[in-house]
């Protein structure tokens, strides 16, 4: 790691170090001058700020969202700080901006899907008005930008209403009842037709600063295909990051462009905060690995961690989630060259502090923004219109029902939902229902007050809009099903299902994929599963379509369709209103040996 690339010298303190070492006052006195000199931008160089979001995911209302930050009374410590917030956003990003007029505003994916309701309702519509108003210039595409499907992704960039709104959900909702679409580009370099082997969208944008240019390159994580519905993508091929990123790049340094940054939705993680980097490990680090020396600046998304990382002279950054941090990157370019000039580059991220719920320790490092009250109108606007629905309840509860796994894999959450599903698809003779964690989205909690659960709360827990499929299996296929947990690719953890009461089986964790689950352990009601019997299951269609790499199940036979997910998970919270709060449920339903 190289911290002269993250910070500002302190001028006082090098002058102190190189007394110490050179016991020279004259040499001193000589490196002061440098390297104060060196925080200047020379007369030959260009500086530009690169400011950045990643996953935004729809997060408009400020909500409860937080970032630990550093506990200025415990050295080592943190606490979480309020941030985020679309008008709060607006107003950070308007501050870094007006530091230096050369700026550009870009995104690395994911500013949409599973999105909480004042954005989900409209079909994301709102986030798209919300990111032209804070004059967002450029989007690299995230694997939920292909939540929907290819159509929808190119009518949220192009404008227009949604001929086929599906459940609750409207478009068009904006006051003069338009939807324009974006006035930025959205961009992937390794996203191409199947047939035609041609880019869907664009894959480079250029962006000039006082006659010298910007190339960035746009790429999605190659594993989309596995999280998202398979038929909304099925005409699209997802090649190699890096080597699209490789070659674009050869493509812009022939038209003339040397500075080159890529923004990247895929991610890793590491240690020391979200403006640290102790041990980085991730796909974005294979990724950058192995991108040639073009690309000066990697802009990185997905796995919603902060991290400022020097990776080989080169700056991989990620500034978390749903606009709770901004990532800044200064950098010169030398006129001449027309390169960036990377040792005087600059990184960090930069927390949205919304002043909500916030103690005085932090108010005084992290004082509020002042929400841009043109941002908060588009959010007051949409808020107000989804306010009905929101608000309504639609159960009770003792407690949350939160996403922690235990030793087997399952959730209290993950256990409601998989009944949920499983109580609505009852009438078509479904006998067992697994849901996928990454549908679980976030911890169920009681707002209204009362343990009274509201609409909203809800939706934050399934804002997928996914339909319920009820399919045939036999005991052997399910025990395949379950096999497939395991077989993520690239460092990924496995994906557990979370089973419906009455299903329950162990595994060994020392077994060899394709070996783990104990056969004679798979009960169903208290009897051994039968690897001849049939068995009817449901899953959402993202699953049903081979979706996390669940493949067995588009094998499933007498395929019948049922309610969207949402609707499950209110229809059995409704029951109790009018008797006793639901409780979570503790028993775990997997076993891991």
């Amino acid at each position: 790691m190289n911290s002269f690339r993250k910070h500002t010298p302190d001028c006082s303190q090098t002058n102190v170090a190189v007394r110490q070492r050179l016991l020279s006052v004259a040499v001193c006195v000589a490196a002061f001058v440098l390297t104060c000199a060196a925080t200047a931008v020379s007369a030959q160089n260009v500086a530009v700020r690169i400011i950045a979001i990643n996953d935004f995911h729809g997060h408009l209302e400020a909500a409860d969202n937080t970032i630990a930050v550093p506990n200025p009374s415990n050295q080592g410590g943190t606490l979480p700080l309020r941030s985020g917030g679309a008008a709060f956003l607006a107003a950070r990003i308007a501050q870094l901006k007006a530091e230096n007029p050369r700026n550009v505003v870009v995104s690395a994916g994911d500013l949409i899907g599973a999105s909480p309701l004042t954005s989900a309702l409209f079909h994301d519509e709102p986030t798209i008005e919300v990111m032209n108003a804070i004059g967002l210039e450029f989007s690299a595409l995230g694997n939920h930008e292909f939540d929907h499907g290819v159509r929808h992704l190119l009518r949220l960039a192009n404008g227009g209403c949604e001929p086929q709104p599906t459940g609750n959900r409207q478009s068009c909702a904006a006051a003069d009842r338009k939807f324009s679409g974006a006035r930025f580009p959205f961009a992937a370099a390794n996203v191409v037709h199947r047939e035609r082997d041609e880019p869907l969208v664009a894959p480079t944008w250029i962006k000039t600063f006082d006659g010298v240019r910007i190339g960035f390159i746009g790429a999605v994580t190659r594993s989309t295909p596995g999280t998202v519905v398979p038929a909304g993508i099925r005409d699209l091929r997802f090649v190699s990051e890096a080597k699209a990123l490789n070659e674009y790049a050869t493509q812009l340094q022939a038209q003339g462009v040397q500075a080159i940054v890529a923004v990247v939705h895929e991610g890793g993680e590491s240690e020391g905060g979200y403006d640290g980097c102790r041990n980085p490990r991730g796909a974005i680090f294979d990724i950058v690995r192995d991108l040639g020396p073009a690309i000066d600046v990697v802009l990185s998304a997905h796995t919603h961690r902060g991290y400022n990382c020097d990776i080989d002279g080169r700056v991989v950054i990620q500034g978390a989630s749903y606009g709770r941090l901004v990532s800044v990157v200064d950098i010169e370019i030398d006129r001449t060259s027309g390169d960036v000039v990377r040792e005087r580059t600059r990184a960090r991220n930069v927390p949205v502090p919304n002043g909500t719920g916030t103690d005085q320790r932090l108010r005084t490092l992290h004082p509020p923004l002042l929400p841009d009250p043109t941002v908060a109108a588009i959010v007051e606007h949409y808020r107000k219109l989804a306010a009905p629905l929101a608000q309504q309840p639609v159960g009770r509860i003792v407690s949350e029902f939160d996403r922690r796994v235990a030793a087997g894999g399952d959730s209290a959450l993950g256990r409601l939902i998989a009944d949920a599903h499983l109580s609505v698809t009852q009438t078509t003779g479904a006998q067992v229902a697994f849901t996928n964690p990454g549908g679980l989205r976030a911890d169920l909690r009681a707002t209204g007050g009362d343990g009274v659960v509201t609409y909203a709360d809800a939706f934050k827990s399934q804002p997928f809009g996914n339909t319920l499929v009820t399919v045939t299996l036999t005991g052997a296929q399910l025990k395949q099903l379950l096999e497939q947990q395991w077989s993520a690719t690239r460092g990924e953890r496995a994906r557990m299902l979370q089973p419906s009461h009455g299903f329950s089986y162990t595994w060994r964790a020392g077994s060899a994929p394709g070996n783990r689950v104990i056969a004679t352990s798979m009960q169903l009601d208290g009897r051994t599963i039968g690897p001849d019997q049939r068995y009817r299951v449901t899953v959402n269609n993202f699953l049903a379509d081979g979706g996390d790499g669940f493949r067995v199940l588009r094998e499933g036979n007498d395929r019948v369709g049922g309610p969207i997910d949402i609707d499950a998970l209110t229809a059995h919270l409704k029951t109790s209103l009018a008797s006793q709060p639901l409780q979570p449920d503790t028993t775990a339903r997997i076993v891991r040996r």
